[in-house]
């Protein structure tokens, strides 16, 4: 597993704790830093890439969930799994607001951790949702 995605699978473990706690944001550098210290063995650079995977997240929550909203119609937000939400939430952050990731690695990269974590047909999901975000949002990043 390559330090990006294990950073990336760690973005998620700790997106989907503050989920399952009901969003206490006070405590989420603490739920990072404990998921690091367990999981991340051997991440130096890519820590600070968890942080800031994170905090854009948190920061553009609003967005990215008016986002999985518009684009996941037959799911409301509040009923798709802790797992499929914050895979898309990365995926979304990663397509959306964060340039340094090319557009065709966030979406392998969320349909990857979305197969590991998520249900049988997560990966399909997540595959789909953020592939129409991607074409009809005309996001032009390579």
């Amino acid at each position: 597993m390559s330090n990006r995605h294990l950073a990336r699978s760690i973005v998620m473990q700790s997106l989907y704790q503050w989920d399952f706690k009901n969003q206490p944001t006070a405590v989420l550098p603490a739920i990072i830093d404990q998921n690091l210290e367990e999981f991340g063995a051997g991440l130096t650079e890519d820590k600070q890439y968890v942080y800031d995977t994170v905090d854009g997240v948190i920061n553009n929550l609003s967005e990215i969930d008016k986002i999985i909203t518009q684009y996941a119609t037959n799911w409301p937000l509040e009923q798709l799994s802790l797992v499929d939400r914050n895979v898309l939430r990365i995926g979304i952050y990663e397509l959306k607001f964060n340039d340094k990731i090319p557009a065709k690695v966030a979406i392998n990269e969320a349909i990857e951790v979305a197969k590991t974590y998520g249900g049988q047909s997560s990966g399909k999901f997540v595959n789909g949702v953020l592939g129409a975000i991607f074409k009809n949002a005309n996001i032009k990043k390579e």
